[in-house]
């Protein structure tokens, strides 16, 4: 049955890439309505052989649609969801329901089961806790994790579009001089161009920041299993699209590095490299559905550990496409 749907912040580089997703997997789709800013307002945006206009006014489609990807930030996310949630699904990619009691969190290649609970809406995790739970939980069912040690490297595109643009602007000022200049302070604490910094988002009262938290107690949610024990330390780095991330893990069981890769190769959404040398970076991995594997070996560190580095695109299986797939299983 065709469904009516909605995207909300359909300009945003999640937005328009859900649409993209919508149209290349042919979801069955009857009526496609289109929210933004003000701002957006008079834009069009090509499907299939439409251009559908950009509507800053979401009022009117409240009782028509059937499923809404809501793309917007977690402020706006709280406001309009509700408004929506009693006519239709909400699958909603902010940081606001994530961690509700009574909303499901959902990775479907990990627990696809948790959307028959769902009251009007679906949350969407953390794009860098969607592609670490895709490569960890195959192995997970194996031998059960108990500890997780993660570093990331995410994209600038992780913020959104005017990031890639600041770092475009500061690549350009480089180019030019030899100094390393911030033109102007608008989205990061810091430079990026040729910079690096472990800070994503604010810190708590323990040290940790909101980026990090969001992979300690995701990754709990989504495994159902608050003993799971998790540290992160998540690292902004000067690349425009594509999340990367170090990875040990210690098991509950012994499971070797053969072991690992033979599950690794037949587990849904991923795509192993088997050989040391050859392994995944960020830059292929853009446009691509799959996370990327590689590296996996023995982690010195642990008697029943594994270290690997995954990769996989931030802004099309960490959070536009997890968000179709989601529709898809409705």
């Amino acid at each position: 049955m065709k469904k009516n749907v909605a995207v909300l912040g359909a300009t945003g580089l999640v937005g328009r890439e859900v649409i993209k997703i919508l149209e290349q997997r042919d979801f069955p789709l009857k009526e496609l309505y289109l929210f933004a800013s003000e701002k957006s307002e008079g834009l069009t945006i090509a499907f299939k052989d439409n251009n559908i206009d950009v509507l800053s006014d979401y009022e009117g489609f409240i009782n028509k649609v059937d499923i809404v990807f809501s793309c917007v930030e977690e402020n706006l996310a709280q406001q309009i969801v509700p408004k929506f949630e009693n006519n239709s699904v909400v699958i909603d990619n902010s940081s606001a329901y994530r961690l509700d009691p009574g909303v499901p969190l959902v990775v479907p290649e990990v627990n696809p089961e948790t959307i028959k609970n769902h009251k009007g809406i679906i949350a969407n995790p953390n794009c860098s806790t969607i592609q670490m739970l895709v490569a960890l939980f195959p192995l997970h069912k194996k031998a059960k994790a108990k500890r997780i040690f993660v570093a990331t490297y995410q994209s600038v595109s992780g913020w959104g579009r005017d990031a890639v643009d600041e770092l475009k602007l500061e690549i350009e000022h480089m180019a030019m001089s030899e100094e390393i200049v911030k033109p102007e302070l608008q989205v990061f604490p810091h430079p990026i161009g040729g910079n690096l910094f472990p800070q994503i988002g604010g810190f708590n009262e323990i040290g940790y920041t909101k980026e990090e938290m969001k992979m300690v107690n995701e990754t709990r949610k989504i495994f159902n299993d608050n003993s799971i024990l998790v540290t992160a330390t998540c690292v902004r780095v000067p690349v425009y699209y594509g999340h990367a991330e170090a990875i040990s893990v210690e098991f509950e069981k012994s499971l070797s590095v053969e072991e690992a890769k033979e599950i690794l190769k037949s587990a849904p959404g991923v795509q192993l490299f088997e050989k040391d040398d050859e392994y995944p970076v960020p830059i292929y991995s853009a446009q691509k559905d799959d996370v990327f594997v590689g590296r996996v070996r023995k982690d010195l560190a642990f008697e029943n550990g594994l270290a690997m580095w995954v990769v996989a695109d931030n802004v099309r299986k960490g959070a536009a496409l997890n968000a179709v797939q989601i529709a898809e299983l409705l």
